[in-house]
Parts: structure tokens; sequence; C-alpha cells
């Protein structure tokens, strides 16, 4: 299938290369295709992407295609959320802040609660914070966070000032970057976990993409790898998740850009439409 110089430019932004394989010769003395039959050389020499085939979900609700299979829902302890329900965005800020639930509080910097608008149609849950996010206070503010922009730019989406429909809310998982960057506990998941569900309960978007197994394991309740997760549709209180690779993997996996990509339109695909442009998005 052809690339338009559109998908060309959105595939370059994340860093996956088009080719194009050298051209069949046809047979000695072989008879010209009849003119309105297509030719099998010309679909063998059409460009092709180095990422796996293209998904092709269906949005829910979609008549006639079945929705691709959730994962059941994560159940929190009733009381533990009760005490969050009340809380608006700045005092639930204020509280992460102050937080002293589990031991990585000893260790941070700041706490590293969101960016972006409370607003967004779409958000993004990422790990925990690094050394970079841990000093500045903010979710993917080094090299992971400039690879995570071109993502979403490639989706005609930015964590800066933009429509509710363009803009994106991103948090992380965990809020306190944990010491030697090492992988989150799940006791101190455990106790992140309200936090991020009265971020998803305030900004009540219409998508999450999941971005790393921490994420997943609190969005979705499961502890399986993020290559397990991916290409399907999970739920969080109704919500739809679609789970992918952290940037910060990317950047040591370049590999597995192709496989982000198609998680990418995935998550397009469910929030209504295969091309933003036709939403009124531009």
């Amino acid at each position: 299938m052809p690339w338009t110089e559109r998908q060309r430019r959105m595939l370059e932004e994340i860093g996956i290369r088009l080719w194009m394989p050298a051209p069949v010769p046809l047979p000695s003395g072989a008879v010209r295709e009849a003119e309105g039959i297509a030719s099998p050389v010309r679909e063998a020499i059409a460009p092709v992407a180095v990422a796996p085939k293209a998904v092709s979900p269906a949005p829910f609700g979609r008549a006639g295609v079945a929705s691709p299979p959730a994962a059941v829902p994560v159940s929190l302890d009733a009381g533990r959320m009760m005490e969050f329900d009340a809380l608006d965005a700045d005092t639930l800020a204020a509280r992460a802040a102050a937080c002293t639930a589990c031991a990585l509080c000893a260790g941070r910097s700041h706490s590293v609660f969101a960016s972006g608008n409370q607003q967004a149609d779409w958000m993004v849950v990422g790990d925990a914070p690094d050394a970079d996010d841990d000093a500045a206070g903010a979710p993917f503010a080094g090299r992971p966070g400039q690879l995570l922009d071109n993502m979403l730019a490639a989706l005609r989406l930015s964590r800066g000032p933009a429509s509710r429909a363009r803009h994106v809310y991103v948090a992380p998982a965990v809020k306190c970057r944990p010491p030697a960057g090492r992988v989150p506990e799940p006791d101190e998941v455990d106790r992140c976990r309200p936090y991020l569900a009265r971020q998803v309960g305030l900004v009540k978007p219409r998508l999450i993409i999941a971005m790393g197994r921490v994420a997943a394991q609190s969005l979705v309740g499961s502890s399986e790898p993020t290559a397990r997760l991916r290409g399907r549709v999970h739920r969080f209180d109704g919500v739809p998740v679609v789970v992918t690779y952290p940037p910060a993997h990317l950047l040591r996996h370049p590999q597995d850009k192709a496989a982000a990509w198609e998680d990418l339109c995935l998550a397009l695909e469910i929030f209504g439409g295969a091309d933003p442009a036709d939403r009124g998005l531009t």
C-alpha cells in the first residue's frame, strides 16, 4: 500500500524509516499487462514501512465489528477512594507533594503530579519519575519527554496550549522517583493508585494511553509485561486504555518504535477517527 506524504512525516516523527525494495525485472519478452489490470510488479515495488502490518481495531460501538477484548477493571479499596473523591485538583496535588505513605518520599526532590490541560480528552500515564522529572517536578522532562512530544505530534496532539480535543494531560502512575531509578514495588504502586484514580475522575478523558508496565499495572491491574498487554483495549472506570512502551524504553530499544506506532494508531482509532484532520482537529 503506498504511503502518503503526511503518513511518511508522521512515521519520521517517531523515528520509523520507510524503505522501498528494488524493482523486480519483468521476464524477457513478457507482454505488458492490459490497461486497467493491476500489475503484480507494481504491487511488489510499492513503498513499505518497516513497521509490522497496520492494525485495524474498531472503535467501540461500530456496527458489524467486534471490539477488542477488555481486561477486568481494577477494584480499588472503597475506603481509601472515598477519602480522595472529594478532593479538587489543587488539593490533590498538594496532598501528593506532602505524601509520606511509602518510603519513596524520603528520596524525592519533588513529587511529580502532572502537566497539561485538566480538561483534555487524551490522557497519558507514565510509569515513575526519572531523575530529570524529579529535578523539574514535572513528568517527561528529559529526553523521553522529547520523544513523547514527537509521538504526540504525529497524532497532531500537544502537551502545550491547545484545544481540548488536541491537548494531552500527562501524569505518572507513581508520584515519587524510586532510588537509582529502580522499578516501583507493588505496594508503592498501590499507595499512589488513589491519586491517579482521582486524576482520571477529575480530567474525565475520553481515552488513556498507559506508557509502560507500571502505568498498566496501576490502571489495568495486571503485572504482565507491556508486550503482552499492548494490541488490545482495556478499561479503567469505563475509559478505554491502550498500553504501549514508554519513551525511555523506545530510546533504549528503537526496534520497538514500530510497535509503539501501531499502538498510537489503535488509540487514534478508538478515539473515533482514522485521521485527526477529518475530525476538525487541524
